[in-house]
């Protein structure tokens, strides 16, 4: 059972992968929907869409090059919450090299880890890819309950070297 769809197509600029749906997304059946998420509000801001969508627009993010998944599409919650045979890096390994987007950006630290297999991660883009032709950011996470790390700066550079 997939929480929330996939938004994927060919020629993304940006696909942006998260742990998994909250709770809210869940229950509105939206990407993003928590109360005081900062995702819909930063991609307006730092200029990959031209106003700041609705959560339940999510479907339109293809319009603007870009694109959502997550790393656990079967279960919501918070981070901690969430089971960890829920993840499937396999899955995002695979749609990563079928779709080929110049911009694989993970929504906090815990998807990256997860799917790159490492136990550290920092911020920002990172030097190395397994993908050919896809560069790798990770993003502070946008959501209400990580507040106290919320920096919009590399959000702004990923705009940046993505042509925005």
């Amino acid at each position: 059972m997939t929480i929330l769809p996939d938004v994927l197509t060919h020629d993304l600029a940006i696909v942006f992968c998260g742990s998994a749906a909250g709770h809210v997304s869940a229950a509105r059946g939206a990407y993003y929907a928590g109360p005081g998420n900062r995702f819909w509000p930063t991609l307006a801001e730092v200029g990959l869409t031209p106003r700041q969508l609705a959560p339940e627009e999510f479907r339109l993010l293809p319009a603007f090059g870009l694109g959502l998944t997550d790393l656990c599409q079967s279960a919501s919650g918070p981070d901690a919450a969430l089971p960890r045979t829920g993840d499937d890096p396999d899955a995002l390994d695979a749609k990563i090299r079928r779709y080929r987007p110049r911009c694989l950006a993970f929504v906090g630290k815990r998807p990256a880890k997860v799917a790159l297999g490492r136990k550290a991660i920092v911020t920002g883009a990172l030097p190395d890819t397994p993908y050919d032709g896809t560069r790798i950011f990770v993003l502070p996470s946008p959501s209400g309950a990580a507040r106290r790390y919320w920096d919009i700066e590399p959000w702004r550079v990923l705009a940046r070297q993505a042509g925005r």
